[in-house]
C-alpha cells in the first residue's frame, strides 16, 4: 500500500471515528437514542385535516389525502402513512374526513394521532 493509499485510509477512519463520537455525544449513546426512537407526537401537537383514500389493514398502512404537515415540513398531497397502532385502521373508513398527527417513528413518516373529523 503506497503513503497515498495510508494517508486516505487513515482520513476516512478518522472522520467515521469522529461522526459516530458526534452522534454518541448528541444522543447519549444508542441506548439512550433508542429510548426516543419511538415517541409519540405530544398531546398537544397540531392536527391536519385528510380524507382516507384506501386502507390496508395487512400492511398497517392507510393512504390519506391530507393538508400541510408543519411539523415535517411537507406541502399538502396524497400519500400512504405507517401507522402507530394498527387499531387506528378500524376507526375509519375509505372516504372519511380525519384529523391526524403524524412524525418520524423509527426513520418512517408514520400517523400517531388520527380522529375522525366532527
Amino acid at each position: 500500500m503506497n503513503a497515498f493509499s495510508k494517508f486516505t485510509l487513515a482520513i476516512t477512519l478518522a472522520a467515521a471515528a469522529s461522526v459516530a463520537a458526534a452522534q454518541n455525544g448528541a444522543h447519549g449513546g444508542h441506548g439512550a437514542h433508542d429510548a426516543h426512537a419511538g415517541h409519540a407526537a405530544p398531546a398537544t401537537a397540531e392536527l391536519t385535516d385528510g380524507e382516507v383514500k384506501k386502507i390496508d389493514k395487512e400492511a398497517g398502512k392507510v393512504t390519506l389525502r391530507h393538508g400541510e404537515l408543519k411539523n415535517l415540513n411537507m406541502s399538502a398531497m396524497t400519500m400512504v402513512f405507517r401507522v402507530k397502532d394498527p387499531a387506528m385502521l378500524d376507526q375509519v373508513k375509505a372516504g372519511d374526513k380525519v384529523k391526524f398527527a403524524a412524525d418520524r417513528v423509527n426513520g418512517a413518516v408514520t400517523i400517531v394521532q388520527l380522529q375522525a373529523a366532527q
